[in-house]
């Protein structure tokens, strides 16, 4: 748990019948602003690109999680360098990131419209919503991966286990990629849900994320279901439930999707094919 991401606050606590004082632990909640440095190399132009507020540490990782999930890059070699900006503002330090992306990375307007998606005024369907994902995700899924029922059951155990910022603040989404024999081979916590999976997808931007499944702390929303579909992940696991759109998504994608996962049941909700009972 790194001391970056906590801070320890006094409290008053109520233990019937009695008030006392005590140190509480409490999860860093602090904004990240994303720059852009793109264009042909005599033509370079900068954009502040999106601003999210995420619980500091693996930031680099989040960025380029957050960079792939929304298409702007296709893989790490788009990215020719990463690092915080200079600031004499205390407050500011370690809280701002320019990226220089490679002379070859095209960029549009429409890229950077990271939610136009979510707002319920401005007029995009869930049909639609779908069709512009699948506009910028090249990967075509199989059924060529399985997983076995009885290791999808013991993942909330392990995963409860690798969350050691959780365990203290409580206050922390968790995504963590799991092997075919069940095992989870890499874990990132966040204050927010999407930025956990970022991280996750930034650490192992270049590897085959076909081979692994994911498995997620919380619900499964459009956002995490668009940012797995665009990874290539076949097998998301939830905890919690999946929304509709979602739902809709892991059908349209191939993807096989589970929820309400506990060490004695689940809902399967798309994919029956690739689990072994």
């Amino acid at each position: 748990m790194s001391q970056s991401s906590i801070k320890i606050v006094t409290i008053k606590s109520l233990n019937n019948p009695n008030w006392v004082s005590k140190d509480d632990v409490l999860v860093v909640e602090e904004p990240l602003e994303i720059r852009l440095r793109y264009g042909p190399e005599m033509e370079r132009s900068e954009m502040n690109l999106a601003i999210t507020m995420r619980t500091p540490g693996n930031d680099f990782e989040l960025i380029r999680g957050f960079l792939f999930s929304e298409g702007i890059i296709q893989s790490a070699k788009d990215i020719l360098n990463i690092g915080y900006c200079i600031s004499s503002d205390e407050a500011a330090k370690n809280n701002i990131v320019k990226v220089e992306l490679a002379t070859w990375v095209l960029l549009n307007e429409k890229q950077f419209k990271r939610n136009f998606y979510m707002s319920s005024s401005c007029g995009v369907c869930g049909k639609s919503s779908i069709e512009s994902v699948l506009e910028n995700c090249n990967i075509k899924l199989t059924n060529s991966k399985t997983f076995k029922v009885s290791d999808i059951l013991q993942l909330p155990d392990h995963l409860r286990a690798e969350q050691i910022s959780f365990k203290y603040t409580g206050g922390l989404h968790a995504s963590a990629l799991f092997d075919a024999s069940g095992k989870i081979v890499l874990i990132r916590e966040d204050v927010g849900r999407h930025n956990a999976l970022d991280k996750v997808i930034g650490a192992f931007l270049d590897q085959n994320l076909q081979e692994y499944g994911l498995i997620l702390s919380g619900r499964v929303s459009f956002e995490l279901m668009q940012k797995a579909a665009m990874a290539g992940i076949q097998l998301v696991c939830a905890i919690g439930a999946p929304s509709s759109l979602a739902e809709e998504m892991a059908r349209e994608f191939n993807i096989s999707l589970i929820g309400f996962l506990k060490p004695d049941k689940m809902n399967i909700y798309t994919g029956e094919e690739r689990l072994i009972f």
